[in-house]
This record gives C-alpha cells, sequence and structure tokens, in this order.
C-alpha cells in the first residue's frame, strides 16, 4: 500500500463519519447540493440504478485514463485491489457498525460506502499516473460526517445529493 493510501486511511479514520447527516454542518455552498432528511431517503437514493451506474462509470472513466497513460500500472489494478480489499473491508465494517445496528441500514449502504472507500483508495494509489477525482470528492463528504448518496441531473452537471 503506497504511503499516500495510508494517509488518506488515517484521514477517514480520524472522522467522524454521518456525523453531520441530514444538517448543513460542514456544506460551504448549499446551492450545488441537495441534503436529503432521512436514512430512509439516503438509501433509496444510494440503491437507485442511476447512482450504481454513476459510481460504476466513473470508475471505468478513471480506469480508461490509467490505460492510456500507463497501460503497465493499469494492468496491476486487480492485485492492487485485492490487496487493498483485505483493509477497507474491516475498515468499512468498523466505521459504519454503530450507524447500522442504530439505524438498521441495509446491506446496499455497506456495499456502496465499501465501493466508494476502495475507489478513493485506489485514486490513491494511482495518484502519481492521474490525478484522484470522483471518489476523493466522495471521501471529502465522508470526512465532513455526510453520506454522498445520489446525483441530481445529467452528470457532471446537477447536483450531488448527501445526507
Amino acid at each position: 500500500m503506497h504511503p499516500r493510501t495510508k494517509a488518506t486511511l488515517e484521514q477517514l479514520e480520524k472522522a467522524d463519519w454521518f456525523v453531520n447527516v441530514g444538517t448543513y454542518i460542514g456544506v460551504e455552498d448549499r446551492s450545488k447540493f441537495i441534503l436529503l432528511s432521512s436514512w430512509q431517503e439516503a438509501i433509496k437514493s444510494c440503491s437507485s440504478i442511476e447512482w450504481e451506474n454513476l459510481l460504476l462509470e466513473a470508475s471505468n472513466q478513471y480506469c480508461e485514463r490509467l490505460v492510456e497513460r500507463s497501460k503497465e500500472r493499469f494492468n496491476q489494478w486487480n492485485d492492487i485491489a485485492t490487496e487493498l480489499k483485505e483493509t477497507t473491508i474491516p475498515f468499512v465494517r468498523r466505521k459504519i457498525e454503530a450507524v447500522v445496528r442504530e439505524h438498521n441500514l441495509p446491506k446496499v449502504f455497506e456495499d456502496i460506502v465499501q465501493w466508494d472507500i476502495l475507489g478513493v483508495c485506489m485514486e490513491a494509489e494511482y495518484a502519481d499516473v492521474y490525478p484522484p477525482g470522483f471518489y476523493a470528492s466522495q471521501a471529502y463528504w465522508y470526512v465532513r460526517g455526510h453520506f454522498p448518496c445520489g446525483w441530481e441531473g445529467e452528470f457532471p452537471k446537477g447536483k450531488l445529493i448527501i445526507y
């Protein structure tokens, strides 16, 4: 694991995830985001096929940029992802454990958070080839105590949905 990935995980570790859900705390420009008011709304949004497709497309586009810049490095993607999952899976489970228990959140919640955090780490691993982007922006919201969980409008225009 690259030192910058370790630093990213350390930053995420120090943050109190979900402490500001449903509030504008940590949101600088309210006009650029849609704020949900309940876990029920957040789960509905994050489990939508549109959001899942956007997350997948963000990952695919990042991979395309990597292939353009270094096919050799891109060819290590699966091995790096497998290695990172050994750290990210238990890390995410520990970070979300209390909120899942308190709000009886479904498995899709964990799946989305797992995908986000793995994406953040993969962007960190490859930051020397192509700069972090979409998933780094996801991490921004976790660090601020929110849950990024959807998009309204045609990406990249439109607004991020957070809880």
